[in-house]
């Protein structure tokens, strides 16, 4: 129209030429990798059983979806006469996240790969449950790792923050001695934990007392330790006391467990009889392992006698339950025996 100034396509086109040629070279090589991927996945992993293969391609799909365009572009960009320094940082910046992302997938999945070839939901678990904490926490010590590493990688592209890494240095052993004292903390349970997952004084649903509380060893971090308490609460303890002080572990060696039950009878009543009748009670019931059946008398006062049954079980909570059962039968079986019961005896003289 007259009395409006024409654009100047030829200054645009070359401010927008480096924008479009890396845009395209990000678009054509996200479409490229795309088809790769379906026709890798499809040739190679067509026929497996297992879902590991459609695992993998879940979890590392994302990361190589943000790499390659972001390698093609970077590609592109030294490949060209095209001057673009900011462009060039965002994209080294870019590529390092990318393979950061990329390392923490593959550490989830190889790790979630190894503890479904090791279920726990099993009777004998114990290898298991030492392959999950070993698992989980060196998952979590990698993952630190390569978190640290791709922040210092970015911050290294800083000029500022080589400059302000150049004075630290200088001042190293005043540096040094200040975040020692300051992450020992840290460090502690960081060491605790590689203690843990080498040693095994503790592992993935183990049955442990701690602090009071019977629970189920939870979850394993780098710095703290879940123990699922039997009433539903969680108790929450940094990892390094399991390493520093007692505690009670009744699945180190074996989940099988011996369970003791006190009753208290009259001196009247047969021992005999009533271990007869704890073999009786025991054969009756699916919770007992068929190991251990002992009933001694273990005490004696002027009242009456204290009887000790001793019950095996596979794991704790079927000896829980064992030892309440056969409290309650025992108890029973005192009830319906005659003068079986404790009872105070007194003697009256006859007045003169």
């Amino acid at each position: 129209m007259k009395g409006t100034e024409s654009i100047d396509w030829g200054y645009w086109g070359t401010v927008l030429q480096p924008y479009l040629i890396l845009l395209t070279a990000g678009l054509f090589s996200l479409l490229i990798v795309k088809v790769l991927i379906r026709i890798i996945f499809k040739v190679f992993f067509t026929g497996l059983k297992s879902v590991n293969a459609e695992h993998l391609k879940a979890h590392v799909r994302g990361p190589i979806y943000f790499l390659v365009p972001v390698i093609a572009m970077q590609g592109a960009l030294l490949g060209s006469s095209l001057n673009v320094v900011f462009l060039d940082k965002w994209l080294g910046w870019a590529l390092i996240s990318g393979l950061g992302w990329l390392a923490i997938r593959i550490i989830d999945v190889v790790a979630e790969i190894i503890q479904k070839q090791h279920p726990i939901d099993i009777e004998d678990n114990r290898i298991a449950r030492s392959i999950h904490t070993q698992v989980q926490v060196f998952k979590r010590i990698a993952i630190f790792g390569v978190v640290v590493l791709s922040i210092a990688s970015i911050l290294i592209t800083f000029e500022s923050v080589r400059h302000v890494g150049a004075t630290l240095f200088a001042s190293a052993g005043v540096a040094g001695l200040v975040v020692g004292i300051a992450a020992r903390p840290t460090l502690s349970n960081f060491i605790a934990g590689i203690q843990l997952a080498l040693t095994h004084p503790i592992r993935i649903d183990d049955v442990v007392i701690v602090e009071g509380e019977w629970g189920r060893i939870e979850e394993i971090t780098a710095t703290y330790v879940v123990v699922a308490i039997w009433d539903k609460r969680r108790l929450i303890l940094p990892i390094t006391y399991f390493v520093e002080k007692p505690f009670q572990n009744w699945t180190r060696t074996t989940a099988e467990l011996i369970g003791t039950v006190f009753v208290y009878a009259d001196y009247t009543i047969s021992v005999e009889k009533v271990r007869e009748e704890l073999k009786r009670i025991l054969e009756s019931t699916n919770l007992w392992d068929k190991k251990v059946c002992v009933l001694q008398v273990t005490e004696s006062t002027e009242k009456s006698m204290q009887l000790r049954a001793l019950v095996s079980a596979k794991d704790a909570g079927t000896a829980w339950d064992l030892r309440c059962y056969v409290r309650e039968k025992l108890v029973h079986f005192l009830q319906k025996e005659e003068a079986s019961l404790p009872k105070h005896r007194a003697h009256m003289l006859k007045a003169q």
